[in-house]
């Protein structure tokens, strides 16, 4: 059963705090000013850490949203902000759970299955996706992290973990054999700024990875949602064609989590050497799933819309972890789908594609730039949803063009034609007859 944020018991910690020192709690809490009153207190109370209890009060807010199974749990310790930010949600983390005993067949009953955990962080990947091993190792290089996640895995029931306070790449050098080794290498620089590609990461995978190779099975990376897959998977398959899947996991339409599965077999040398199977390409958006093979893609092009589009018809916008992938050819082809153009991402029907992985429009009128057609599009319109695709203009500044406010039941696309005809498209949510439109 789903729990319900008013059903979140406070961190025990503070519960405790708050009770010794009749502080009470503030009312608005839920929207951070509590937490602001909190900490203006804190010179009247000298014998209270109260970084330490800001902490474990924003930290357990955090998690009624994005861990909600922790947040349950009232002797949960929550790291600084930083790592809460950082941690992966619950929904990825299930994922993550799930695919990693997929790939492992740890489903299976046994005593011998094994997970290491490189990066361990506050340890919220890990905590998921130990349940599925008999034996799990966190491995974390800072004392304090590690202190908080084997309190944490203590009150999550994981009693088969093992925490490793060192370097990653020093365990890496005298482990034993794993069937599965995950790695979410550091993305900030000493700076605190992010970076993306896998060779500015710490550790560097691709200095690794023939070791990693060597000491498990399964290698999952993941890496940052602004990474260039295709760059990612050529710069690790230089050893050989070891990736074997890409997961571009998405959020609420927001691009989360890049997951790289890299597999190998072994000849009899002992070397690792390339598999024949195609890479296969998974996009998760919630509950939506689109996976293919690469090979699918090879030489297809896209249904390009002939004529311009017209009042009647469907419109459609591929979720975040398609428009990731760059599947375009494949999503025409496979939900019978015409593209606007080669590079508007956005596609029409005459018919409503019912399941189609983004969100659906009916469109209501179809208008060029000019003056006088876009005072008549435009006449009832006086705030909408606006997105631009493919259009020499930024969203802030066609609104203030258009002098629309944000907001409302309408949405407008402006995007450019397969014959470069700057358009702008009237659209509403559903599938109903809206403003006066008609099925036929």
């Amino acid at each position: 059963m789903a729990i319900q944020q008013g059903e979140f018991p406070l961190p025990r910690y503070v519960r405790e705090t708050l009770n010794k020192h009749n502080i009470p709690l503030p009312s608005s809490l839920g929207d951070g000013t509590g937490v602001r009153l909190l900490a203006l207190q804190a010179h009247n109370y000298p014998d209270i850490d109260m970084p330490f209890l800001l902490n474990q009060l924003t930290g357990w807010l955090k998690a009624r949203t994005k861990l909600p199974s922790w947040a349950a749990q009232e002797d949960i310790i929550y790291p600084p902000h930083l790592s809460m930010e950082q941690c992966s949600s619950e929904q990825t983390a299930l994922y993550k759970a799930n695919l990693l005993e997929e790939l492992s067949g740890s489903h299976a009953p046994s005593s011998s299955t094994r997970f290491v955990d490189l990066t361990g962080g506050f340890g919220v990947d890990f905590s998921f996706i130990a349940r599925n091993f008999a034996h799990a190792t966190y491995v974390e290089q800072q004392e304090q992290l590690c202190k908080v996640a084997q309190h944490n895995f203590k009150v999550l029931g994981l009693s088969h973990v093992e925490v490793v306070n060192t370097d990653s790449t020093e365990y890496l050098h005298q482990m034993q054999p794993a069937n599965v080794i995950f790695l979410d290498p550091a993305r900030r620089n000493e700076q605190g700024g992010k970076n993306v590609l896998i060779e500015d990461c710490s550790p560097n995978v691709l200095t690794l990875e023939k070791e990693l190779l060597e000491k498990a099975d399964t290698i999952v990376l993941k890496l940052s949602p602004m990474l260039d897959w295709h760059r990612a998977v050529n710069e690790l398959n230089v050893i050989g064609n070891v990736v074997r899947e890409v997961h571009i996991l998405s959020v609420r339409n927001e691009c989360k989590e890049l997951l790289i599965v890299m597999r190998k077999v072994k000849a009899m040398t002992g070397a690792t050497i390339a598999l024949d199977s195609p890479l296969r390409v998974v996009c998760v958006n919630d509950g939506e799933v689109v996976s293919y093979y690469e090979e699918d893609t090879a030489g297809i092009l896209p249904s390009i819309l002939s004529t311009l589009p017209t009042a009647g018809q469907y419109l459609y916008e591929p979720n975040a972890s398609l428009m990731k992938a760059g599947c375009f050819a494949l999503i025409s082809r496979r939900y019978g789908v015409s593209a606007l153009s080669a590079n508007s991402h956005l596609f029409v029907s005459n018919s409503l594609i019912e399941h189609f992985p983004g969100r659906s429009f009916r469109l209501v009128a179809v208008s060029s730039f000019n003056k006088k057609e876009l005072r008549r599009t435009l006449s009832s319109i006086k705030k909408a949803n606006l997105a631009v695709r493919n259009f020499p203009m930024s969203v802030a500044d066609l609104r203030k063009k258009l002098k629309i406010k944000e907001g409302g039941t309408d949405y407008l696309f402006a995007t450019t034609d397969a014959n470069n005809n700057h358009l702008l498209l009237l659209c509403a949510k559903g599938c109903g007859i809206t403003k006066g439109v008609s099925h036929a």
